[in-house]
Protein backbone atom coordinates (compact mmCIF):
# COMPACT_ATOMS: atom_id res chain seq x y z
CA UNK A 1 0.00 0.00 0.00
CA UNK A 2 0.85 3.37 -0.76
CA UNK A 3 0.92 5.69 1.95
CA UNK A 4 2.15 9.29 2.90
CA UNK A 5 1.32 11.57 5.58
CA UNK A 6 1.87 15.21 6.63
CA UNK A 7 2.05 17.16 9.97
CA UNK A 8 0.80 20.28 10.09
CA UNK A 9 0.07 23.03 12.91
CA UNK A 10 -3.16 24.08 11.51
CA UNK A 11 -6.17 21.69 10.74
CA UNK A 12 -6.97 24.35 8.08
CA UNK A 13 -4.14 22.61 5.90
CA UNK A 14 -5.62 19.14 6.13
CA UNK A 15 -8.60 19.40 3.23
CA UNK A 16 -6.18 21.53 1.30
CA UNK A 17 -3.76 18.01 1.15
CA UNK A 18 -6.76 15.84 1.26
CA UNK A 19 -7.69 17.81 -2.06
CA UNK A 20 -3.93 17.95 -3.76
CA UNK A 21 -3.44 14.12 -3.49
CA UNK A 22 -7.21 12.98 -4.84
CA UNK A 23 -6.82 15.23 -7.79
CA UNK A 24 -2.91 14.07 -8.27
CA UNK A 25 -3.42 10.54 -7.39
CA UNK A 26 -6.40 8.78 -5.47
CA UNK A 27 -4.85 5.50 -5.06
CA UNK A 28 -2.32 7.05 -2.43
CA UNK A 29 -3.51 6.62 1.06
CA UNK A 30 -3.13 9.60 3.52
CA UNK A 31 -2.92 10.65 7.08
CA UNK A 32 -2.73 13.77 8.92
CA UNK A 33 -0.85 14.90 12.24
CA UNK A 34 -2.22 18.55 13.29
CA UNK A 35 0.03 20.11 16.47
CA UNK A 36 -0.66 23.65 16.45
CA UNK A 37 1.28 24.16 19.83
CA UNK A 38 4.53 23.19 17.70
CA UNK A 39 4.22 26.92 15.62
CA UNK A 40 3.29 28.76 18.91
CA UNK A 41 6.39 27.73 20.83
CA UNK A 42 8.79 28.20 17.64
CA UNK A 43 7.61 31.65 17.51
CA UNK A 44 7.83 31.97 21.54
CA UNK A 45 11.46 30.29 21.73
CA UNK A 46 13.10 30.09 18.52
CA UNK A 47 13.58 27.13 16.13
CA UNK A 48 16.95 26.16 17.89
CA UNK A 49 14.85 25.37 21.32
CA UNK A 50 15.90 21.72 22.31
CA UNK A 51 12.69 20.95 23.66
CA UNK A 52 10.70 21.97 20.52
CA UNK A 53 13.09 19.97 18.31
CA UNK A 54 12.36 16.94 20.40
CA UNK A 55 8.92 17.20 20.38
CA UNK A 56 8.95 17.88 16.48
CA UNK A 57 10.80 14.65 15.85
CA UNK A 58 8.70 12.77 17.88
CA UNK A 59 6.03 14.50 15.91
CA UNK A 60 6.93 13.47 12.61
CA UNK A 61 7.42 9.97 13.79
CA UNK A 62 3.83 9.85 15.64
CA UNK A 63 2.44 10.84 11.94
CA UNK A 64 4.47 8.33 10.28
CA UNK A 65 2.94 5.57 12.81
CA UNK A 66 0.20 4.18 10.20
CA UNK A 67 2.38 2.80 7.63
CA UNK A 68 3.20 6.08 5.35
CA UNK A 69 6.78 6.06 4.01
CA UNK A 70 6.86 9.47 3.28
CA UNK A 71 6.14 12.52 5.42
CA UNK A 72 5.89 15.73 4.84
CA UNK A 73 5.78 18.95 7.25
CA UNK A 74 3.61 21.86 5.96
CA UNK A 75 4.91 24.52 8.01
CA UNK A 76 7.77 26.31 6.93
CA UNK A 77 8.39 27.61 10.41
CA UNK A 78 9.80 24.10 11.76
CA UNK A 79 10.13 22.37 8.47
CA UNK A 80 13.80 22.28 8.75
CA UNK A 81 13.52 20.73 11.82
CA UNK A 82 11.09 18.14 10.76
CA UNK A 83 13.32 16.99 7.94
CA UNK A 84 16.29 16.47 9.61
CA UNK A 85 14.07 14.17 12.07
CA UNK A 86 15.90 10.92 12.43
CA UNK A 87 13.53 8.43 9.98
CA UNK A 88 14.59 4.14 10.41
CA UNK A 89 15.56 3.02 6.54
CA UNK A 90 12.34 3.03 4.16
CA UNK A 91 10.97 6.18 5.66
CA UNK A 92 11.60 9.79 3.95
CA UNK A 93 11.04 12.96 6.42
CA UNK A 94 10.72 16.37 3.72
CA UNK A 95 9.24 19.75 4.26
CA UNK A 96 7.07 20.40 1.72
CA UNK A 97 8.61 23.37 0.46
CA UNK A 98 11.90 22.41 -0.71
CA UNK A 99 10.64 21.47 -4.12
CA UNK A 100 9.05 25.56 -4.33
CA UNK A 101 12.75 26.49 -2.61
CA UNK A 102 14.30 24.46 -5.74
CA UNK A 103 12.17 25.71 -8.36
CA UNK A 104 12.59 29.42 -6.99
CA UNK A 105 16.44 29.11 -7.85
CA UNK A 106 15.91 27.87 -10.91
CA UNK A 107 13.84 31.04 -11.62
CA UNK A 108 16.24 33.81 -10.01
CA UNK A 109 18.33 35.01 -9.15
CA UNK A 110 16.34 37.37 -7.86
CA UNK A 111 13.81 35.64 -5.20
CA UNK A 112 11.52 38.05 -2.71
CA UNK A 113 10.04 35.70 0.39
CA UNK A 114 6.60 36.80 1.46
CA UNK A 115 4.95 35.38 4.57
CA UNK A 116 2.74 36.70 7.21
CA UNK A 117 5.36 35.53 9.77
CA UNK A 118 8.52 36.57 10.90
CA UNK A 119 9.12 33.54 12.16
CA UNK A 120 9.24 31.82 8.84
CA UNK A 121 11.47 34.37 7.21
CA UNK A 122 14.85 32.60 8.25
CA UNK A 123 13.96 28.92 7.97
CA UNK A 124 12.74 29.99 4.65
CA UNK A 125 15.99 31.98 3.46
CA UNK A 126 18.09 29.33 5.09
CA UNK A 127 16.10 26.73 2.38
CA UNK A 128 16.59 28.35 -0.45
CA UNK A 129 20.48 29.01 -0.02
CA UNK A 130 20.57 25.55 0.66
CA UNK A 131 18.77 24.64 -2.79
CA UNK A 132 20.90 27.30 -4.31
CA UNK A 133 24.45 25.26 -2.89
CA UNK A 134 23.37 22.48 -4.34
CA UNK A 135 22.53 23.78 -7.41
CA UNK A 136 25.44 25.48 -7.46
CA UNK A 137 24.15 29.09 -8.21
CA UNK A 138 23.97 32.40 -7.16
CA UNK A 139 20.85 33.99 -5.64
CA UNK A 140 19.85 37.19 -3.93
CA UNK A 141 17.05 36.97 -1.32
CA UNK A 142 14.66 39.84 -0.50
CA UNK A 143 12.12 39.41 1.80
CA UNK A 144 8.72 41.00 3.01
CA UNK A 145 6.80 40.34 5.85
CA UNK A 146 3.38 41.44 5.70
CA UNK A 147 2.57 41.36 9.51
CA UNK A 148 -1.27 42.72 9.31
CA UNK A 149 -2.35 39.51 7.41
CA UNK A 150 -1.96 36.78 9.68
CA UNK A 151 -4.49 38.06 12.25
CA UNK A 152 -7.29 37.14 9.03
CA UNK A 153 -5.80 34.02 9.18
CA UNK A 154 -6.48 34.02 12.72
CA UNK A 155 -9.93 34.52 12.68
CA UNK A 156 -10.38 32.37 9.56
CA UNK A 157 -11.06 35.03 7.07
CA UNK A 158 -9.38 33.56 4.11
CA UNK A 159 -10.30 36.11 1.53
CA UNK A 160 -8.99 39.21 3.64
CA UNK A 161 -5.77 36.84 4.10
CA UNK A 162 -5.28 36.41 0.33
CA UNK A 163 -6.17 40.22 0.22
CA UNK A 164 -3.53 41.28 1.95
CA UNK A 165 -0.72 39.24 1.10
CA UNK A 166 -1.12 39.91 -2.26
CA UNK A 167 -2.03 43.82 -1.83
CA UNK A 168 1.47 43.86 -0.15
CA UNK A 169 3.28 42.29 -2.89
CA UNK A 170 2.09 44.83 -5.15
CA UNK A 171 3.33 47.25 -3.63
CA UNK A 172 6.62 46.00 -2.97
CA UNK A 173 9.61 47.20 -5.24
CA UNK A 174 9.91 45.24 -8.33
CA UNK A 175 13.18 43.53 -7.84
CA UNK A 176 12.77 40.33 -7.71
CA UNK A 177 12.71 37.69 -10.58
CA UNK A 178 10.20 34.95 -8.43
CA UNK A 179 7.63 35.38 -5.91
CA UNK A 180 8.22 32.74 -3.16
CA UNK A 181 4.67 32.19 -0.70
CA UNK A 182 6.86 31.10 2.22
CA UNK A 183 3.61 29.53 3.62
CA UNK A 184 1.41 26.77 2.80
CA UNK A 185 -1.28 28.43 3.84
CA UNK A 186 -0.92 31.38 0.80
CA UNK A 187 -1.37 29.26 -1.75
CA UNK A 188 -4.15 31.23 -2.86
CA UNK A 189 -2.44 34.47 -3.30
CA UNK A 190 -0.50 32.84 -6.49
CA UNK A 191 -3.93 32.89 -8.10
CA UNK A 192 -4.28 36.29 -7.03
CA UNK A 193 -1.08 37.39 -8.52
CA UNK A 194 -1.21 35.70 -12.02
CA UNK A 195 -0.84 38.54 -13.79
CA UNK A 196 1.86 39.86 -11.85
CA UNK A 197 4.63 39.69 -14.57
CA UNK A 198 6.95 37.19 -12.60
CA UNK A 199 6.30 33.43 -11.19
CA UNK A 200 4.25 33.22 -8.13
CA UNK A 201 5.34 30.12 -6.26
CA UNK A 202 3.25 27.80 -3.80
CA UNK A 203 4.61 24.93 -1.65
CA UNK A 204 1.56 22.76 -1.51
CA UNK A 205 1.12 21.50 -4.83
CA UNK A 206 4.47 21.57 -5.85
CA UNK A 207 5.59 19.51 -2.54
CA UNK A 208 2.79 16.89 -2.82
CA UNK A 209 4.15 16.10 -6.83
CA UNK A 210 7.48 15.63 -5.34
CA UNK A 211 6.13 13.41 -2.09
CA UNK A 212 4.47 10.99 -5.10
CA UNK A 213 7.78 10.94 -7.21
CA UNK A 214 9.39 10.02 -3.41
CA UNK A 215 7.33 7.02 -3.50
Amino acid sequence: MRRIAFLHTSPRHVPTFDSLLKAADPDVQVDHLVAEPLLDDARRHGVENPALIRRVHEAMSEAAARGASVVACTCSTIGGIAEHAPAPPGLTFTRIDRAMADRAVALGPRILIVAALASTLQPTARLIDESAAAAHAQVTLHTLCVDDAWPHFERDDHAAYIDALAAAVRAAPRRFDVVVLAQASMADAADALRDLGVPVLASPRLGVQAMLAAL
